[in-house]
């Protein structure tokens, strides 16, 4: 995947670009079906490697291979992406190893969800019951973001065909 990200950097070739991009994501589908994390790992490889790979494809034929060339070095994009980085990775210091079983969600939050999640929601499905009861405003914000994005799409493709046509 590292290799892949490197190869992405020096891409000129956009469709080199949408190609490597596409890999780069059923890689990281192969890495979460590892992880036993295979819902994630299904919407990763439809969305990211599937629908994302088409769409960038069909805009690429709408606006050409080429990447322009800059007019100037990006060193402010560059130093802000670093700052960025290295935030994350200050803040990931302190995380518990992964799989820890003395970790606060192992200790507090799963418990719960296992034990009153039923009860509390109705649901007899743990994952159900968190997705849709207990996180049911952030899945129906996704769910709104993901909609947004598609008409988006539609509108962006509808207007492009009637300036084709001339209408």
């Amino acid at each position: 995947m590292a290799v892949i990200v490197i190869a992405l950097i020096f891409q000129r070739n956009l469709f080199s670009v949408v190609v490597l991009a596409g890999i780069y994501s059923f890689l990281m589908a192969t890495v979460l079906v590892a992880l036993d994390a295979v819902d994630v790992a299904m919407t990763e490889a439809s969305v990211g490697a599937g629908i994302s790979t088409v769409l960038l494809l069909g805009a690429l034929h709408l606006c050409g291979g080429e990447e322009a060339k800059p007019l100037q070095r990006g060193w402010l994009p560059l130093a802000v992406t670093l700052v960025i980085v290295g935030a994350l990775v200050y803040g990931t210091l302190r995380l518990p190893a992964f799989s820890d079983p003395h970790a606060p969600i192992h200790t507090h939050v799963v418990p719960r969800y296992l034990e009153q999640g039923p009860k509390e929601t109705g649901v007899p499905n743990v994952v159900t019951a968190v997705l849709a009861s207990y996180r049911g405003y952030d899945t129906l914000g996704e769910t709104i973001v993901v909609f947004t994005a598609g008409i988006g799409v539609i509108a962006l493709l509808r207007r492009r065909r009637r300036d084709k046509d001339g209408r």
